[in-house]
């Protein structure tokens, strides 16, 4: 029992990554081939048709979104910030490999192959996204063994929700909001919940942030807030459709700027800012925005969108996250439900509005390619004459937004409950309460190199001593 209860890492962890990649090895060898913009066998076609030009800019933002941004983001903790920035460096890489294969076998699989291009690697990076936000939930208290596990878990529950939300249900939702922003925050709830450890809910001596990881974490707050419209517009139709969307996104994520900056010296002590609502609230707007990213919601809509999310986001932290600590037991370690979940229902009340209350004549003759879903049975895009009647009503399509949520919900909630259950496993190298929040659980951290604690000086103005400044 000892040895199962060890946090080493030194067999775990290597044989879990070889035995893995062997895995996919084979598996690419037996299944995975070309599509047809990258098999030089393929029908020639023009070159500047490929989805490639169109795509990879975007990719490149939303790499450094996830790399750069998101790492920064969650390096807050003062002695986690080599896990924080490692890991999801290691989770990005493991989920995107492992949902290629996934939604490759659930979307791209015909004659016996999954075709390869560039929109898998795109849909696989969203996957990505899901794990990277709910680790977020569990983060300094589970091993890089469970997050592992969770990745492995997590990727099918996403492929698998998002499916039939998509392709049954049938909703819009460009940017993500309810298929990955919802599903994400209630999964990785789900496993906090299963995971539960009554040692820490008073708290811990390394959970909180310092001068240093902060300013570090605001970083990362940066390099998402601008490249999010890139995320949020990638997967909207090309032309007038993206457009809006990266509009409306600017304007969303600006709006949620200064709300957050209003909304925390409102709520705080003698008008101070609070650096947890800046790094997260001036996002919220982003996470909001997705589900009606290219509607016609007017640029108005778009500014409004983002000021409400922002102030649910700040609202959470204020006075949700106490509660459901102490009511529920619910241990949210980067506040997930009030940057993802809170914003996430937000943007779906919003699309549900939106789609219900404009009219159809707003969008012209771009109707159907903006709600796939409302198009006639067999219309094929092209345009002869007046468009033919929409399969679904406006009202219709609603309710189905709606349903949508609910099985988001649903799903992620009971999926990541099962799976926190999973991680529980004893061998799984789980830190005890003692080891939660320190690099030195499983790094090697050199000598001197933990970050010194800023202490604040009891003078109320907040000025120091010059002669303490040198």
């Amino acid at each position: 029992m000892p040895c199962l209860r060890s946090t080493s890492l030194q067999c775990r962890l290597p044989a879990l990554l070889v035995l893995f990649q062997a895995v996919l090895l084979v598996l690419f060898i037996l299944f995975v081939t070309y599509d047809e913009h990258t098999d030089p066998a393929a029908p020639a076609g023009d070159p500047r048709d490929n989805p490639l030009y169109a795509i990879f800019p975007l990719f490149q933002d939303i790499q450094v979104m996830l790399l750069v941004g998101l790492g920064l983001l969650l390096a807050f903790l003062k002695r986690y910030g080599f896990s924080a920035i490692a890991y999801n460096f290691l989770l990005t890489n493991f989920a995107t490999q492992w949902a290629l294969l996934v939604q490759g076998f659930l979307h791209h699989f015909h004659q016996g192959r999954i075709h390869l291009g560039m929109t898998n690697v795109l849909a696989a990076e969203f996957a990505a996204v899901t794990v990277l936000i709910s680790v977020g939930a569990v983060l300094g208290r589970t091993s890089p063994i469970q997050q592992l596990l969770l990745a492995l878990l997590e990727v099918p529950a996403y492929a698998a929700c998002d499916w039939i939300i998509t392709a049954h249900v049938r909703i819009v939702d460009v940017g993500g909001t309810i298929t990955l922003h919802v599903f994400a925050c209630y999964f990785g709830l789900g496993v906090s919940a299963a995971l539960y450890r009554p040692g820490l809910r008073t708290g811990h001596p390394k959970q909180g942030s310092s001068y240093q990881s902060d300013l570090l974490s605001l970083a990362g707050t940066m390099f998402l807030w601008v490249f999010w419209p890139s995320f949020v517009a990638v997967l909207a139709q090309p032309g007038d459709a993206q457009h809006r969307a990266v509009l409306h996104t600017f304007l969303t994520l600006s709006a949620s700027a200064l709300t957050s900056f209003a909304a925390s010296s409102l709520l705080e002590k003698r008008g101070r800012l609070s650096m947890a609502h800046l790094q997260n609230a001036t996002l919220a707007g982003g996470v909001a925005i997705g589900a009606v990213a290219d509607l016609m919601i007017t640029p108005a809509g778009a500014f409004l969108l983002g000021g409400v999310s922002s102030l649910v986001c700040v609202l959470g932290f204020q006075y949700l996250s106490p509660f459901l600590a102490r009511r529920l037991r619910l241990q949210d370690q980067c506040g997930i439900h009030n940057l993802h979940g809170l914003p996430g229902i937000v943007g779906a009340l919003a699309g549900i509005v939106a789609i219900a209350s404009t009219p159809d004549e707003a969008y012209g003759h771009q109707l159907f390619p903006v709600f796939p879903p409302r198009a006639p049975p067999g219309w094929n895009g092209t345009l002869v004459g007046d468009l033919p009647l929409p399969a679904r009503t406006a009202s219709e399509q609603a309710l189905f937004q709606a349903a949508g949520l609910g099985v988001a919900f649903g799903v992620s909630l009971l999926g990541g409950y099962l799976t926190g259950w999973v991680l529980r496993l004893p061998f799984l190298a789980q830190p005890p309460d003692d080891l939660c929040f320190d690099d030195e659980a499983y790094f090697k951290v050199p000598d001197g190199a933990g970050p010194a604690e800023w202490q604040p000086d009891a003078d109320p103005g907040g000025c120091v001593p010059l002669k303490d400044c040198v």
